[in-house]
């Protein structure tokens, strides 16, 4: 086995224990455990069996459940992936015991803070420990893998069929309790703290385990694409709105020959990705409730390739064709997360403009046609979109000087300026 697929499998085990103590501290806290446990906690309180081995035997049953969901090319096509889902179940269901009644054993809170305290804990636990499977990217836990087939099957997106799956889960144990012991039991607050709570928490945590990119990836792999990115300059320009950065990117193409990427993304995007254009010109960089995108898409063992949300799959799309274009031409490119997405081109100039409220306003009256009175709103409205796209998707603070290369005021520098200084930066590139 390749050393660097080896280690990517080690990582996703450890994973798996991590997810297991962060499931078993919220479990021990005694306020409710995570909705993806909740039938099993129920289970394992009426019967002889414990909630890791139930575990493993609901996990076990959605690997059988699914090859009806499932035609036989999908089957063939992802076995391997289908096949793991049965040693990772008696993994994760042996570890949930082994940390309720070996690791934590010790773990009996009695007053209520104590208990917010334990659950608070274990659902930054469970946090870590999906962000770390996400990073891996190895395998598929068979709850994640049989919303996955549901996905499929119906033409869902897997953020609502996921959040669709937990309360349906929820449901199910309240309704075991209650038939079974008169009651509801293992349900409480703590399962709504941590359905809400740990997708942010895993969003947050994400781009820290960037420190793992080198230990799992083929340098071969690594080296061999970064001579081959090497050999074009990409001006990326991120800008306010009302800041006139896709004016200073036309200056740009016509005083350096180079091509024009940005209204251009929205036909290139729609034919990759297979959406209408007016719903790209409409979701292009924007998301929804940036609470509620950490919930239904972060809160999920699969790396952000395999989301199937519309607004994931457009931003995938987008950042393909950025990669494709960087290494086809030298070009500029407008928005898009471009700046992230080459982050390690090693021939990218990075642009961010901004600008004073009364000149963004001015430029837009004057050059976009919005009423003055409407026009701050406004600003205000779009640079919040992006605000939130921008950071949803790239951990990164937004405008954050570090990360680019010329941060221009173009309320107090003209557009000509501004274009000759770039164009400086970008004649030094090209000697190096």
């Amino acid at each position: 086995m390749n050393v660097f697929l080896f280690r990517r499998y080690l990582l996703f085990c450890v994973s798996l224990f991590v997810n297991a103590l962060g499931i078993a501290f919220i479990t021990k806290a005694l306020l409710g455990t995570s909705p993806i446990t909740s039938v099993t906690y129920v289970l394992s309180m009426f019967t002889p069996l414990t909630i890791g081995q139930w575990t493993i035997l609901l996990n076990l049953l959605f690997v059988v459940l699914e090859p009806f969901l499932m035609s036989r090319q999908e089957l063939k096509s992802d076995l391997r992936m289908y096949l793991l889902q049965i040693p990772i179940s008696f993994c994760f269901g042996t570890f949930i015991d082994i940390c309720m009644h070996y690791v934590l054993f010790w773990l009996h809170p009695e007053s209520y803070v104590y208990m917010i305290i334990a659950l608070l804990i274990g659902c930054v636990i469970l946090a870590v420990g999906i962000a770390l499977e996400v990073k891996a990217n190895a395998a598929m836990m068979a709850g994640e893998y049989f919303v996955n087939v549901i996905t499929k099957r119906f033409h869902g997106e897997f953020g609502y069929v996921k959040l669709g799956f937990d309360v349906t889960l929820v449901i199910l144990a309240c309704l075991l309790s209650f038939i079974f012991m008169s009651g509801i039991y293992g349900v409480r607050e703590g399962t709504v703290v941590s359905a809400l709570i740990v997708g942010p928490i895993v969003h947050f945590v994400s781009p820290y385990y960037r420190c793992l990119d080198k230990w799992i990836t083929d340098p071969a792999v690594q080296k061999e694409a970064a001579m081959e990115q090497g050999k074009h300059i990409v001006i990326t320009i991120a800008r306010e709105y009302g800041s006139g950065g896709h004016l200073l990117g036309e200056m740009l193409s016509k005083e350096l020959g180079l091509k024009l990427y940005d209204k251009e993304f929205i036909q290139l995007a729609a034919q990759r990705s297979g959406m209408d254009e007016q719903y790209i010109v409409k979701n292009e960089q924007s998301i929804p409730s940036f609470w509620l995108k950490c919930i239904l898409s972060k809160n999920s063992e699969r790396p952000l390739e395999s989301s199937l949300s519309s607004d994931d799959v457009l931003f995938v799309s987008e950042s393909k064709i950025i990669q494709e274009l960087a290494a086809k031409e030298s070009c500029i490119i407008v928005g898009r997360c471009a700046d992230f997405v080459l982050k390690d081109y090693p021939k990218v100039l990075k642009v961010f403009c901004y600008s004073d409220v009364a000149s963004a306003v001015n430029r837009c009256v004057e050059e976009y046609g919005i009423a003055r009175e409407n026009a701050e709103a406004e600003i205000k409205r779009v640079n919040r979109n992006r605000v939130h796209h921008y950071e949803y998707y790239t951990g990164m603070k937004w405008g954050e000087p570090h990360h680019y290369n010329l941060m221009l005021n173009t309320g107090t520098i003209d557009l000509k300026t501004a274009c000759q200084l770039v164009k400086g930066v970008y004649q030094g590139l090209e000697k190096v």
